[in-house]
């Protein structure tokens, strides 16, 4: 893992547009210059090569990693077999040289994260019972039941730049920072307008 490398969750319930609202802040945040990662986790078993390529064969030869290599990209593949699945702060350091680590899902694990919100999925804000989440960003302005308890930055779930200027202020990235305490919802207000 990159000693500078900051991470950053996007949270929210199944359906709810984590994947949509990464892919259309991925190309905002790599304008701004930054080397950008992702990790995302599933419930579901996956396999990135059909049955019968190559190093499908190889994993089920018993190979415990295999390496598959282009001029383009290249991609490792780790085997767990038996082995219990890692805890995230050990998948962290398969990333180097990037600034930004975005988790999609993991939405139980203490990290900092941004609630993706849409009014008619009608699901309990994660906010609720998640210190972890310091911002929400909704389809339909303030939910109902955004919790008073902490300081948590409502933001336009159809604002991406809005979005990476909180993202990258929250990392602390680019030079910016925010301060402790209410102040983060009145300068993000103040920057995009309030969104309650």
């Amino acid at each position: 893992m990159g000693k500078d490398m900051r991470i950053f969750g996007i949270a929210g319930w199944s359906g709810s547009g984590k994947t949509t609202l990464l892919r259309r802040l991925l190309p905002e945040l790599c304008a701004r210059n930054l080397s950008v990662a992702t990790i995302k986790y599933t419930h579901h078993g996956f396999d990135l090569f059909a049955p019968g390529h190559d190093a499908s064969e190889w994993r089920q030869a018993g190979a415990n990693e295999v390496l598959y290599v282009s001029d383009q990209r290249w991609a490792l593949l780790h085997e767990l077999r038996d082995a219990p699945e890692p805890p995230l702060e050990e998948l962290y350091t398969q990333f180097c040289d990037v600034n930004l680590l975005l988790i999609e899902g993991f939405k139980r694990h203490d990290h900092a994260k941004l609630e993706v919100h849409r009014a008619d999925a009608a699901l309990p804000l994660l906010a609720a019972e998640d210190d972890w989440v310091v911002a929400v960003a909704s389809d339909s302005g303030k939910p109902e039941d955004l919790p008073e308890k902490h300081d948590i930055v409502l933001l336009d779930l159809n604002d991406i730049p809005a979005i990476a200027d909180f993202v990258m202020a929250y990392s602390e990235l680019g030079g910016r920072k925010l301060a402790p305490g209410r102040q983060n919802r009145d300068t993000a207000e103040q920057a995009h307008g309030t969104t309650e």
